[in-house]
């Protein structure tokens, strides 16, 4: 005996029982265990359906009660047997007749875990919904069929009998019944699977028609959000229902509503990533589902039309070639249906046991090409891009996958690469010749006109910078021109790059960095290396005793000078090498304000708000390299250029000025300053005091200053009745080498004797040295020398505009007129541009490699104050070697 099914009673059991202690009843027989009024009987009953033509009856799967046959049972044979020929499969009956699809293969191919195992899902439905597909168009079995291909990843092969293949028979041999909607892909009771596989195919499909509706980013909710539809089926073919893809449908990663939905506002390039649990995608896609995407748009009519929208599946195998991985467009074969997570292909031998293999779509892209040339956004039609990853179940809790979404945006970037390259070739042909230029006049101003090696290496240098330049002008243009017409666009006509396109414009920045970079070098070594001496006017007042040392006598001699004016004048030269004319803690610190505080950094998302704020809620797209580019370079100029304009109109003029300070001071201080940059061309401050003497105390010195307040005096300049305190020299070959010869000979530890006496220490050398220089100089400038005379005369035009000298100095040297204080071009102060230039670059770089502004202009402030440090403290020592002032007194 046994137990009765509800497990209230014991029974015999005449046929044996089950492993559970139940009756049991071979097939075709069902167990009774009690009479039709309840009642249990004495010993268990096995009745046999009744399969003539009067009932079709047979036992249900459950054994427990009879039910109509199958009608494939009773269509083919008449009864509820399916005997030879006739084929059973599935639980269905099917006539074995020429055309049948053949037998198929219930195997998945797990490509990248290099797995390929038989499915019971497909064992158990594979060949059935071939057969009803095939035999009785039986929709819902064709789509079953179709999703079978699918999760063997659209893959096609031309001897293959797996469900892809089994699909292509029918499509093929079904070519008869018609399609739908004029599309040939497209059969009548057959799912939409494939484009076909034609070559160039794909490229006809994505570029061929334009999507019949245009966008726009500032407008209604019709024209700037893409209103995808979604038709979804379960695995086993039946509808499910059609669902807008707003709430997350096709993102695996949880995230809030407004940030899920900011996926399908057009023109916003959205990305979102997270890892999840196996264990979790387990729980939540125990069952697949299969997904038709389309487009929603309203047609000439008003009337609510759908445009399908093709699928890239990156595993899709075509003879055993992952074609969709090419990147040429024409070897693309383009699907229509996919899933998100398949937990049920990968199920050996019974489907009530959890997967051996899940496959989930780890990356999904949808991509929107802008048609060129359009000024209303017309689109081609968009792309879903899906790429699969296979997952080994191991154990669920601890095994997690990467999964991402994304919405991108693009254009042809071809005209503007063209017009990027045509720019840059023609302003990089000008710097040649512009840096020839500035060959030329170093060759002019070196004294030699011979071109050797060092002539070509200088060259190279200039055309570092000029090439810097040019690269930071089309990077910065390019940036505003982005910036510019992408956020103010209402009708989109332009899209920003991919950050694949953005490349060449991060090769441009680093190339104009690093060659800015060689420029601010190269121009820190000059300036280290200029000769510099100043020029003391003073005369003795009257004579002294001095007590000769060893004779007991005493002689008369001139009184001393002091030496604390060019000490002081050696400070004030030695303070003023750094100045700019922008304050750099200032710069950095607006920039970073703007960027940071005021919201300015929210123009570089890649998004259509052109606002300055964003909410906590709404979705932060990513960054643009471009466009940060393009924000902080332009705030950098911007702030620059009203820093420079407020120095120069305001703070210069009536708060202090610290060069023309300089030279009013070598003025009151009765010295001048000779300065060479070059080998024969440098600049003079004429610094003689119209008085006479400068070494006087407090009621003398503001007795002369009104003097010359009131013009009681003669004027401060060079030449008589003249004001002109500062020049550009290009002094002879002659010249040259008498000041050479002076410095070096007086500068040597062992000297001819009527020089130095060699018993002289250092500091002694040092104080001759000194004294010789300025008689020799003192005396040029008073023309003296007749063999190297000078003359004073004005700059041409064209000399200013190119930055040389037409005329040679052979026989006298030139004293060129200069008002505007040129000599600063030996100091930061005469270069603010490359400096700036050379900040702007650095802080970008810094910016695109670390993606923070903080960051960028921390670090810049602090290269800041390193080169100066450096310029300051060599700069220091140079001073005092060229000037022959002892470096303990230089503060």
């Amino acid at each position: 005996s046994g137990v009765t099914q509800d497990g209230w009673n014991c029974i015999t059991c005449p046929k044996g029982l089950t492993s559970k202690g139940h009756c049991k009843c071979p097939n075709n027989e069902i167990l009774v265990e009690r009479s039709i009024e309840g009642v249990l009987l004495n010993e268990a009953l096995c009745m046999h359906c009744n399969g003539s033509e009067q009932s079709f009856s047979a036992s249900d799967a459950s054994g427990s009660r009879c039910v109509r046959c199958e009608k494939t049972f009773i269509q083919v044979s008449n009864s509820c047997d399916c005997n030879s020929p006739n084929i059973l499969t599935g639980g269905l009956c099917f006539l074995a007749r020429e055309g049948l699809p053949p037998k198929g293969v219930a195997t998945v191919r797990f490509a990248q875990l290099g797995i390929t195992l038989t499915s019971a899902w497909f064992l158990k439905n594979l060949q059935s919904s071939a057969f009803a597909c095939w035999s009785y168009s039986n929709l819902t079995a064709c789509q079953a069929l179709g999703n079978m291909c699918v999760m063997n990843m659209n893959s096609l092969s031309s001897s293959s009998t797996d469900a892809c293949g089994l699909f292509q028979y029918i499509f093929v041999s079904t070519a008869r019944v018609g399609v739908i909607h004029s599309i040939p892909y497209w059969r009548h009771n057959l799912p939409w699977l494939y484009y076909g596989d034609q070559p160039g195919l794909a490229s006809q499909v994505l570029e061929k028609n334009h999507f019949p509706t245009t966008f726009t980013f500032k407008g209604t909710d019709k024209d700037v959000k893409l209103k995808f539809i979604a038709a979804s089926f379960d695995a086993a073919g039946n509808f499910l229902k059609w669902q807008s893809l707003e709430g997350g449908i096709l993102q695996l990663c949880p995230d809030t509503q407004t940030k899920l939905n900011a996926a399908y506002v057009f023109g916003t390039t959205y990305q979102q990533s997270c890892k999840i649990s196996v264990s979790k995608i387990l729980l939540d896609f125990a069952n697949p589902v299969f997904y038709d995407l389309f487009l929603e748009y309203n047609g000439g009519n008003g009337e609510q039309q759908l445009w399908a929208i093709p699928v890239l599946n990156l595993n899709l195998q075509y003879n055993e070639r992952f074609v969709n991985q090419d990147n040429n467009m024409n070897n693309w074969l383009l699907t229509r249906r996919f899933f998100l997570v398949d937990a049920l292909s990968g199920k050996e031998n019974d489907l009530g046991k959890p997967p051996r293999v899940i496959r989930i779509a780890s990356k999904i892209t949808i991509s929107i090409r802008l048609v060129s040339h359009t000024q209303r956004g017309t689109i081609y039609p968009p792309l879903i891009t899906v790429d699969y990853t296979d997952v080994l179940i191991q154990n669920p809790e601890t095994q997690s996958v990467m999964v991402s979404f994304a919405v991108s945006y693009e254009m042809n970037q071809s005209e503007a690469q063209i017009q990027t390259d045509i720019a840059l070739g023609v302003l990089g042909g000008l710097a040649v010749l512009w840096s020839l230029l500035k060959t030329a006049g170093w060759k002019r101003r070196t004294g030699n006109s011979i071109i050797d090696l060092q002539t070509v290496f200088k060259f190279l240098l200039f055309y570092a910078g000029d090439l810097a330049n040019v690269f930071f002008i089309i990077t910065l243009g390019t940036g505003i021109y982005w910036l510019v017409f992408f956020k103010a666009q209402q009708f989109v006509s332009v899209l920003l790059p991919l950050p694949s396109q953005e490349e060449d414009f991060v090769t441009y920045v680093a190339c104009a960095f690093s060659l800015k970079a060689l420029q601010f070098l190269h121009l820190l070594v000059s300036q280290l290396a200029i000769d510099i001496f100043f020029i003391d006017w003073e005369r003795p007042k009257g004579k002294v005793l001095k007590a000769v040392e060893g004779e007991g006598v005493t002689k008369s001699a001139a009184a001393p000078v002091s030496i604390w004016r060019t000490y002081f004048i050696a400070n004030e030269w030695n303070e003023i090498q750094t100045i700019r004319k922008i304050n750099p803690l200032f710069q950095v610190l607006a920039v970073l304000f703007f960027l940071e505080v005021v919201g300015f950094s929210n123009l570089a998302l890649m998004d259509a708000s052109s606002s300055l704020t964003r909410s906590s809620e709404s979705y932060v797209a990513p960054w643009s390299r471009i466009l940060r580019f393009g924000v902080s370079a332009a705030l950098w100029v911007a702030i620059a250029i009203l820093q420079v304009i407020f120095f120069a109109v305001i703070y210069e003029r009536f708060v202090e000025d610290k060069i023309s300070q300089f030279v009013d001071l070598c003025c009151v201080s009765n010295i001048s300053v000779f300065l060479l940059s070059h080998n024969c061309f440098g600049y003079y401050i004429h610094g003689r005091s119209v008085h006479g003497h400068a070494d006087t105390n407090m009621e003398e010195m503001n007795m002369n200053l009104k003097r010359e307040a009131e013009n009681l005096c003669s004027q401060r300049g060079l030449l008589p009745n003249t004001d002109g305190q500062t020049f550009q020299i290009s002094i002879s070959r002659k010249m040259r080498l008498h000041y050479d010869w002076i410095h070096e000979t007086l500068t040597r530890k062992r000297g001819p004797t009527r020089l130095l006496d060699s018993s002289a220490n250092t500091f002694e050398q040092s104080t001759r040295a000194y004294n010789a220089m300025n008689k020799f100089l003192s005396s040029f400038i008073d023309h003296v020398h007749k063999e190297m005379d000078y003359i004073v005369k004005d700059k041409l035009l064209l000399e200013r505009l190119l930055g040389m000298e037409f005329m040679e100095p052979i026989e006298k040297s030139i004293f060129y007129n200069d008002e505007g204080h040129s000599f600063s071009d030996v100091l930061y102060y005469g270069n603010e541009t490359t400096l700036l230039i050379f900040d702007i670059l650095f802080f970008s770089v810094v910016d695109l490699a670390s993606q923070s502004f903080v960051l960028a202009a921390i670090l810049t402030y602090l290269q800041q104050e390193i080169f100066r440090f450096i310029r300051n403290t060599l700069g220091q020592k140079n001073l005092a070697s060229k000037t022959l002032v002892d470096q303990r007194f230089l503060i």
